[in-house]
């Protein structure tokens, strides 16, 4: 026997979801909304975002009061006599094909300039951002400064910033909700997104990929940061800086030929954007694998990691640090200022000691499908599920961490 549901089941269902929408609607934080006209470009969103809405509403509220007035006012009655049979009306036919044609035009106007504006070529003194696509980060590239980081951007409010968007594997997106709008970022092809942070005020952001990439999509997150122009140029100067306890002198700062050199900066300037200054909505919140233990008791030598780093061959291969001319990879994040950095896994899990020393140890257990792979002692390898052979200590693992932690 087939049960269906009661007319009078069905309307309270919708009356409930329709309230729950409301109610939500009706809150006042929506940190990663593109409405809040950050920059240029979401102003021009905003702005033909509210054209189509209030003209579609006209529109509707017009179609439907038509409606309902036909359906009154044409009823059917007792005793009424058959309708006259018309065949077409050409004066309602010649109506209804202007106006919505009229309507276009007025919308398609708007939205052709907007396109236009977006898809614009950037100022030339703009500032060069080059976004590389990984599975499963962010790569960010200053150019004209011979900076490289991973997976946190720093944007100097009231510069235009200019974004050349490349993937070094699959289809990804590029998107900062609260500051511009969305941009693919594809393989063999250069895309460009742009706009200038003018209102902003100093604040993290959150970043994503937006465009479905394998199996932890979700986990390809990043950080934003908008900051003063002279905390900018401060922390440009540290990025262009050898880790602390590289093996070579820092020399001095420098930026691209063609470009003006950058002032060296006190070490007791602005270096990162400061945690506790971190807005609830930028603070990742994953929870650690329940299964995955380490010993937080533990104290690291920072000495000793930095030759595990190299001599043990954990990170030499995939990962750089300026200064240290035995780390050179290229396939991971570069590592030379990631002390300084929020978060870790792509803004997946805090920078601290705690959450770094378990994804040293087993880092596709808390972000699945990432090549890392798996270096603690006695830790199940996801591509076999078998223990690998040899690994790391838990207190080899501190004293790496111990080092990384020096790396600002």
């Amino acid at each position: 026997m087939h049960c269906h549901p009661r007319p009078r089941r069905l309307v309270q269902a919708a009356l409930t979801v329709g309230a729950v929408a409301l109610v939500t609607a009706c809150g006042q934080s929506h940190p990663d909304s593109i409405f809040h006209g950050r920059t240029e470009f979401n102003r021009d969103v905003d702005f033909l975002f509210r054209i189509l809405i209030y003209a579609g509403v006209a529109v509707f509220v017009f179609v439907e009061a038509v409606l309902v007035w036909a359906l009154i006012k044409y009823r059917q009655r007792p005793g009424q006599p058959e309708p006259e049979h018309v065949h077409g009306n050409t004066p309602l036919e010649i109506a209804w094909t202007v106006i919505p044609a009229l309507i276009l035009i007025l919308i398609a106007i708007p939205t052709v300039r907007t396109i236009f504006r977006t898809q614009a070529s950037a100022r030339a003194d703009a500032l060069q951002v080059e976004v590389i696509g990984h599975q499963w980060w962010w790569e960010f590239r200053y150019p004209q400064y011979g900076v490289e980081t991973a997976n946190e951007v720093y944007l100097p409010i009231g510069r235009t910033v200019n974004f050349t968007l490349h993937s070094h594997d699959v289809i990804h997106s590029f998107w900062i909700p609260s500051l511009g709008g969305k941009r693919d970022v594809i393989a063999n092809r250069t895309n460009y997104v742009w706009f200038t942070p003018d209102s902003s005020g100093v604040n993290a952001w959150n970043g994503a990929c937006v465009e479905y990439c394998g199996a932890s999509h979700a986990n390809m997150r990043f950080k934003a940061f908008t900051v003063s122009e002279a905390d900018f140029a401060s922390w440009i100067a540290n990025q262009q800086r050898p880790a602390a306890g590289a093996a070579t002198p820092a020399p001095a700062a420098a930026g691209v030929p063609g470009q003006p050199p950058q002032p060296a900066v006190a070490q007791a300037g602005f270096v990162a954007f400061p945690r506790e200054n971190l807005p609830a909505y930028a603070v990742p919140q994953t929870p650690l694998p329940s299964n995955l233990s380490f010993d937080d008791n533990l104290r690291g030598d920072p000495a000793n990691g930095a030759k595990l780093v190299i001599g043990a061959g954990t990170c030499l291969a995939c990962h750089s640090i300026k200064g240290n001319p035995m780390m050179v990879g290229v396939t991971g994040p570069n590592l030379t200022h990631v002390a300084s950095r929020t978060t870790i896994g792509a803004g997946l899990f805090p920078n601290d000691a705690r959450h770094l020393a378990r994804w040293i140890k087993n880092a596709p257990h808390m972000k699945p499908g990432i090549i890392m792979p798996t270096l603690g002692a006695g830790q199940v390898s996801p591509t076999n599920n078998k223990p690998i052979a040899g690994g790391l200590t838990d207190q080899q693992i501190a004293d790496i961490v111990a080092y990384l932690q020096t790396l600002k």
